[in-house]
């Protein structure tokens, strides 16, 4: 072992990236593993030992075969009775408990429970669940798909956590209460947790918990999108820089009361991996402590090991220990930012200015995680690059200690904390004040969408070129070779040539984006929204679920639209308009298009306002009007006059694209249908593309308009296994018994359709469906 860390020093991330290319085949595609063939050719190449190269090929198979191992052993059949052990990964949530446990045979699982009474969720509250074991009975259930291409994918998710299923519990009788270190450290988690929540002021909790012991539950979502734009999320975490610091804290306290280096040196030794457990085991926080772990043991026994090499190890390990980590954003960022900055030493020890030397270490950080960043979020913070310089200082060196001597307080003597925190709280509420101040200046965000693999592995690549250019002082090449894909990136969704008009998967709701040719122009049709019914106190989550932010926001963002030039309300339901609030928060909208005196309905009240606090145009529109964008026509069709009544007044959208026609008819109902026949009879008669009204109720559809309309396609806008029977069987068998075709977003997902001359075709769940 010895011979092997001397003679790989400084190579180990060559083993470090055949485990990872290893990793991805074993869970993608198999025939990833030809990477490891063109890295060691490179290594060749490069005049590296043939050895190295050999040990790159050797290492990365036997890597392989560990993981598709590893994956074929986490398959066993679930008996309808069976015990089941909590982690410390786990949350309450409104009526539900939600989390990680084991099963007998090692097993990992995702575990969902509902409570019956509002005493038995604060009984649950008041406990630590990490190691207590249940004999439950319950079924195992599939993962719903992702709303779309960019939305959360919980297939994804359990893959990144080593869990197999999800498991809906019934019923359960409680067992035992496992005893081992890591319960006992989850039970005094806890325990803080709850002190926290007791003894700090209720504004200060959150921050608290997050900085202290890893929480984030109670983190507020406003503040949380102002520490994104700022690009300084990353704060409200135990981070590398967080461990080093207490780190060093600890160590230095033990030599101030005299004692000796070794045996300090020990106790540290022993307590980093127990304070990983307390600080909730993120991967920042272990990756930080293994490194310092295996660096201090190898010390120990005279064994030197570079930094980068300690870095590479604890990679392999980590990624041994949990195959599936490597999908966990958490976990990416942490190893490649950490990477840039060991890399990038020879660049950064030459600059003597610490605010220069501030500036380049965020830089240099986020230079090579951009590509990562676009990948998962679809944005970057452009004032990360300054705001982290005050704000890195600021957490590190006196809000973090000072929430330290303050939890310390707390426990010897409340009224001196409550003097502590009359002084602290006011400062840290200004902090938040100019957090938010600062969140709100224009140009925050680059916003270009999710670049495909190919423009991101070229992101990277000039990333890696750019920094040797940095290196050697070739400031020219360098800002040229980083200028290549950026612009790429910036160009790339406004390419394309075809017309788009995508039904998104917005559960029981209506949400319609449409994209002229080279994003000349975009339509957004409906937000979506939960309608929402009145429930005891109890079972309401803090933060509840919102379509407009978590479904139709991360579309845009993903397709890298900045500006919707149009938005159409096309009545006031809430699964219509209850998510226009949270879409015009984060994307600009130029205009507003509502049906007629709909304004005055409660509903409104959220998107009104929010439109008059960014000045955007709310206008009315009608039977008549319409508008012209290259050789696309929009025509309004309905209503016919100024009194809002409900569906039947919903605007009614035509599109006509050369020999395409689609009718957009929002929640239009039979009576609805009728007058449209009436008024426009031979205009929409045999066309393309229907999306039908009121979520395929039997309250639409009539026989008359399908048999006048006869459209090619029909979209059923409507949940899966909605409430209301959306869309009905009678009204689905109206179009089958003409052998029309049609598709419905709760079945088939986020539901795309591709325009081009007089070709279309359809695509939904990634696959070509209708031509």
């Amino acid at each position: 072992m010895h011979y092997l860390v001397k003679a790989l020093k400084h190579k180990w991330i060559f083993v470090a990236l055949a485990v990872l290319v290893a990793s991805i085949a074993a869970h993608k595609a198999a025939g990833l593993l030809i990477l490891l063939l063109l890295l060691a050719l490179w290594l060749i190449w490069k005049e590296e030992s043939r050895f190295l190269a050999l040990l790159v090929i050797i290492s990365g198979l036997l890597a392989y075969l560990f993981f598709v191992t590893y994956q074929l052993q986490k398959s066993s059949p679930l008996p309808s009775t069976f015990p089941l052990t909590w982690t410390s990964d786990y949350k309450i949530k409104g009526q539900k408990l939600r989390g990680f446990a084991t099963t007998a045979n090692g097993d990992k699982l995702y575990i969902v429970y509902t409570f019956t009474s509002a005493q038995e969720k604060a009984f649950y509250e008041q406990l630590s669940l990490a190691g207590m074991t249940f004999l439950a009975k319950g079924e195992l259930s599939e993962p719903n798909p992702p709303a779309h291409a960019y939305a959360f994918s919980m297939t994804d998710y359990l893959v990144s956590k080593g869990a197999t299923g999800i498991v809906d519990i019934h019923e359960w009788t409680y067992i035992e209460k496992q005893r081992s270190i890591r319960t006992s450290l989850a039970t005094l988690r806890h325990s803080i947790n709850m002190h926290i929540e007791r003894t700090f002021p209720a504004s200060l909790v959150a921050e608290a918990q997050a900085l202290l012991i890893g929480l984030q539950d109670q983190v507020d979502e406003d503040l949380q999108r102002a520490y994104q734009k700022l690009g300084i999320t990353h704060l409200f975490a135990i981070s590398g820089l967080h461990v080093a610091l207490l780190s060093w804290l600890f160590f230095e306290s033990l030599l101030r009361l005299g004692v000796r280096k070794e045996l300090a040196t020990i106790a540290l030794m022993v307590l980093l991996p127990l304070y990983g457990v307390l600080a909730g085991g993120a991967p920042s926080v272990w990756r930080a402590v293994s490194v310092v772990e295996l660096i201090m043991i190898l010390r120990a026994i005279n064994w030197a090991i570079a930094m980068d090499d300690a870095l590479a190890i604890s990679f392999i390990g980590f990624v041994l220990l949990e195959p599936g980590v490597i999908f966990q954003i958490g976990f990416q960022l942490s190893y490649l930012a950490t990477v840039s900055l060991i890399y990038s030493g020879v660049i950064l020890k030459e600059i003597r200015n610490w605010l220069i030397r501030s500036f380049l270490i965020t830089f240099v950080c986020q230079l090579l995680v951009y590509p990562l960043l676009l990948y998962h979020f679809y944005e970057l913070s452009i004032s990360s690059l300054l705001v982290n310089i005050i704000f890195v200082p600021l957490f590190s060196f006196v809000i973090l200690p000072l929430n330290i001597v303050a939890l310390g307080v707390t426990y010897v003597s409340l009224p001196l904390a409550n003097r502590l925190f009359a002084v602290y709280e006011p400062l840290r509420t200004w902090l938040t004040k100019m957090i938010f101040a600062i969140q709100e200046l224009p140009f925050q965000l680059w916003s270009p969408g999710r670049p495909p693999i190919w423009l991101i592995a070229l992101a990277m690549l000039s990333v890696l070129m750019g920094f040797y250019f940095l290196e050697t002082k070739q400031y020219r090449k360098f800002i040229s070779t980083l200028a290549i894909p950026i612009i790429g990136i910036q160009l790339f969704p406004m390419l394309y040539k075809d017309t788009k008009i995508t039904f998104l998967n917005v559960g029981q709701g209506d949400s319609i984006v449409i994209e002229l040719p080279f994003r000349k122009a975009v339509y957004v049709i409906d937000a979506g929204g939960v309608l929402r019914f009145e429930q005891e106190q109890w079972k309401k989550a803090d933060q509840p679920y919102e379509i407009g932010k978590q479904v139709v926001v991360p579309f845009l963002k993903g397709k890298g639209i900045r500006t919707i030039d149009i938005f159409i309300v096309t009545h006031a339901d809430a699964d219509h308009v209850e998510g226009a609030e949270e879409i015009l928060q984060e994307i600009a909208m130029n205009e507003i298009h509502v049906t007629p005196s709909s304004l005055t309905e409660p509903i409104m009240a959220d998107l009104l306002k929010e439109a008059k606090k960014q000045r955007v145009a709310v206008k009315e529109r009608m039977q008549g009007m319409g508008w012209q964008q290259g050789e696309t026509n929009f025509s309004y069709l309905w209503p016919e006059d100024t009194m809002y009544e409900g569906n039947n007044d919903s605007l009614v959208l035509l599109m006509r694209q050369k020999g395409f026609t689609a009718l957009l008819t929002g929640d239009l109902e039979a009576e609805g249908e009728q007058r449209l026949i009436q008024h426009y009879g031979q205009r929409i008669r045999r066309i393309t593309l229907l999306k039908a009204g009121h979520h395929g109720s039997k309250t639409s559809s009539s026989e008359s308009f399908i048999e006048l309309l006869q459209p090619q396609l029909t979209i059923f806008s409507a949940g899966l296994h909605n409430r209301y029977g959306h869309p009905h069987p009678d009204i689905v068998e109206r179009f089958v018994s003409r052998n029309l075709a049609t598709l419905t977003t709760g079945i088939d997902g986020t539901i795309e359709i591709r325009i081009r001359d007089n070709q279309w075709h359809v695509t939904a769940k990634e696959k070509d469906l209708v031509q």
